[in-house]
């Protein structure tokens, strides 16, 4: 994954005729994220809102694979791709994972099984009137 953001600079550097220095700074001032306090809460705000932030990475390391694909290197369009994939594939395996990892621990001896939440129930208080 560092080699790949290695590359990404590289080829922003290529792209826009500037040092990977200069490209660094753009991307880390683009891509960065500051806490902030509102409403008496701590929050994480970023310059890209979080749903634009996804697609333009994407689209970055779509860019660099292109071109590293346009001029035959295989390793970097290897690197760039993994990651890629990575990055489109780790919301789906974060929620497989996590959940068959959770209900595995649920039950682990030793620790207290959490009551169990059934989300088809209604629970409510009924009250009978004498009449």
């Amino acid at each position: 994954m560092t080699y790949t953001g290695f590359l990404v600079v590289g080829v922003l550097a290529d792209h826009l005729g500037t040092s990977r220095v200069v490209a660094g700074l753009l991307l880390g001032a683009v891509f960065a994220r500051f806490p902030w306090i509102s409403q008496g809460r701590p929050r994480i705000v970023g310059v890209l809102p979080q749903a634009v932030r996804r697609p333009l990475f994407v689209g970055l390391l779509a860019l660099c694979l292109l071109r590293f694909l346009l001029l035959g290197e295989t390793l970097p369009a290897l690197c760039t791709g993994f990651t890629m994939a990575f990055l489109l594939g780790y919301p789906w395996l974060r929620k497989t994972l996590f959940g068959r990892l959770s209900s595995v621990f649920a039950f682990a001896p030793g620790r207290n099984a959490p009551a169990s939440v059934d989300d088809n129930v209604i629970e409510g208080e009924f009250r009978e009137r004498k009449e």
